[in-house]
């Protein structure tokens, strides 16, 4: 099995990052070849709306990592993305490597209704906030960060066969023994 991470949590150190680090190491344990990359570390220029991509299914701008990761998505059985919630949403870093991306996620039928590229991939989905629970979803914080993600795998074709959310980081940072078991169960869900 091929995995990709992205570690869209600017925190190193963070809830998000250990996470996905219990998750890797338990995905590699089972044998599987896991690449991580971290979001905040690629250098992706924004997307400038040229619509070129819909019908030469390459990006106008010059290459940069959006490409790189694109090839890594293609290439990868399971795609496990890890995101902290920013006003009820991913990072725009996020935001921005994916709208790069577009034309590799899904592509255009002639009367302009998407084609999933990614149909039978699994997607697994990690996402904390500071909001305790429940309030991280019942006020769309985490629950929103899933909700994007969500919109974007589904369309690409990806099937989100486990989410993980965690509330209530600010007066409870600590990463436990059972957010460790909660990420080592994710992994038992991709085979």
């Amino acid at each position: 099995m091929n995995i990709l991470i992205l570690n869209a949590s600017p925190r190193p150190k963070g809830n998000i990052s250990l996470m996905l680090d219990v998750i890797k190491e338990e995905a590699e344990r089972q044998g599987a070849v896991v690449n991580m990359e971290r979001v905040q570390k690629l250098s992706v220029r924004p997307c400038i709306a040229c619509m070129r991509c819909r019908s030469s299914q390459k990006c106008a701008l010059p290459e940069d990592d959006a490409q790189r990761i694109l090839k890594f998505i293609e290439g990868c059985d399971v795609l496990i993305i890890g995101s902290p919630c920013y006003w009820g949403n991913v990072p725009g870093t996020l935001k921005l490597l994916f709208d790069r991306m577009v034309y590799g996620m899904m592509g255009e039928q002639p009367s302009g209704l998407p084609i999933p590229l990614h149909r039978g991939k699994k997607a697994v989905i990690v996402t904390t906030c500071s909001t305790p629970w429940p309030f991280n979803i019942l006020a769309n914080q985490t629950a929103g960060v899933v909700k994007a993600l969500k919109e974007i795998l589904g369309w690409s074709g990806f099937r989100i066969v486990a989410k993980l959310q965690k509330g209530g980081t600010l007066k409870h940072p600590e990463f436990t023994d059972k957010d460790r078991q909660k990420c080592i169960k994710i992994v038992k869900k991709l085979k």
